[in-house]
């Protein structure tokens, strides 16, 4: 083979390398720019207000949970198979009114009673629970202030010769068929003890195929400690304040529905019109108590109902 035909022999392969070399290039940062736009672009599987509120559950011994409207503050009440759980209990003056709520429904027995922080408008009616039910398990972080309120709750529970368990971070209990986990527990540092809302106990619960994130009072500083799993219902942190759910946090738990427990006309402005954009962003229905008063949501473990009492 004379010097010519060598040389354009070895042209004609090195073309092909390079062509071969730029497709290869091409492929992947067509795979990294399709995974940027899905994660730029990620929405929920939305569903509209009439058909959550008219879904047909199937079966028997439903989840309820029970969103009690409080006003400015926070009381979720969970049942499953005659078992439950109290996820905070409201200002002081609301006790005597979610006692009588909860032996509406023919309770006796908490089995489980969250306090998420000892701020007022969520452990405010804990006393007169722990006063008037058996109470099981008393979980709560582990941060004290010198209110009259939190010192009425400590009362409250030594009168009963119990004690309060400060629950570890993956910490996992059942209520019933529920199947519930610690995402969050404060630990008294000194930040907690400055903001109490940071000390937040969250907790997320599976039933079947659904599942729900509680998250207290919880900032956005919480939200960065930990990655979140996609859940199909949230309560809105702190109110529905923009000092909480963050956009990185929202679009990792992509809520299918999202309920905001606020008091009509507050003077903190709660919830706020970024947070409320935010959800809407994603697709996320949002039930409010301050426009439905008590929302309840019912599941068979495959689909999830909405009504208001």
């Amino acid at each position: 083979m004379d010097r010519k035909k060598k040389e354009k022999k070895i042209q004609t392969i090195l073309s092909s390398v390079a062509i071969l070399v730029i497709a290869i290039i091409a492929t992947l940062f067509s795979g990294i720019e399709e995974d940027f736009k899905i994660e730029n672009t990620k929405v929920v599987h939305t569903i509209t207000a009439e058909e959550s509120e008219n879904i047909v559950l199937e079966g028997e011994n439903h989840l309820q949970i029970h969103f009690f409207d409080v006003g400015q503050a926070d009381s979720i009440f969970l049942i499953q198979k005659g078992k439950s759980m109290l996820i905070d209990a409201g200002n002081n003056e609301d006790g005597d009114w979610i006692v009588q709520q909860i032996k509406r429904l023919g309770i006796q027995k908490i089995d489980y009673l969250i306090g998420t922080h000892p701020h007022e408008d969520h452990i405010g009616g804990m006393d007169d629970v722990i006063q008037n039910f058996e109470i099981g398990t008393i979980y709560m972080p582990k941060v004290q202030t010198n209110t009259k309120t939190f010192e009425d709750v400590l009362d409250a529970i030594l009168e009963k010769n119990m004690t309060v368990t400060t629950p570890t971070i993956g910490h996992k209990f059942n209520v019933g068929e529920v199947e519930c986990e610690v995402m969050l527990c404060g630990s008294g540092t000194k930040e907690e003890q400055k903001n109490l809302n940071l000390s937040s106990l969250v907790i997320r619960a599976n039933y079947g195929e659904q599942s729900y994130l509680f998250m207290g009072d919880s900032e956005k500083e919480n939200e960065k400690l930990r990655s979140w799993p996609q859940t199909n219902v949230l309560k809105v942190g702190h109110h529905g304040s923009d000092t909480s759910s963050g956009e990185t946090f929202l679009t990792q738990v992509l809520p299918q529905l999202a309920i905001i427990q606020v008091g009509e006309g507050n003077s903190y402005g709660h919830p706020k019109q970024a947070t409320l954009d935010k959800l809407k962003k994603i697709g996320t229905l949002v039930y409010r108590t301050d426009e439905k008063g008590n929302i309840v949501i019912e599941s068979d473990g495959k689909k999830n109902k909405v009504s208001f009492y």
